[in-house]
């Protein structure tokens, strides 16, 4: 790949809980090649089954959500995805 061909893909899984093996429960895929365009919802099925299956099909983890203990009385607040990770691959854009 040369330098001035290569993009970057995003990929954001939001899984079950801090584990890389737990299942998705939510997603996102930015193509920054532009060969596809993802839209919110455009899929019933995650990408991977969980965080573990995207690293081994060649996704590099880029960060992770830091564990945040949760005030008392807020332990099961469901409001938002707390265990959200962002995988990256390099691909040629041609």
């Amino acid at each position: 790949m040369g330098s001035g061909s290569t993009r970057q893909k995003v990929l954001v899984l939001y899984l079950a809980n801090s584990s890389l093996d737990a299942s998705v429960k939510a997603w996102a895929i930015y193509d920054g090649t532009g060969k596809q365009r993802h839209m919110p919802g455009d899929s019933q099925e995650p990408p991977y089954s969980n965080g573990l299956a995207a690293l081994l099909d060649g996704w590099r983890l880029i960060q992770a959500s830091p564990l945040i203990n949760h005030s008392h009385g807020e332990e099961f607040r469901l409001g938002y995805l707390k265990y959200e990770f962002f995988f990256e691959k390099l691909e040629d854009r041609d």
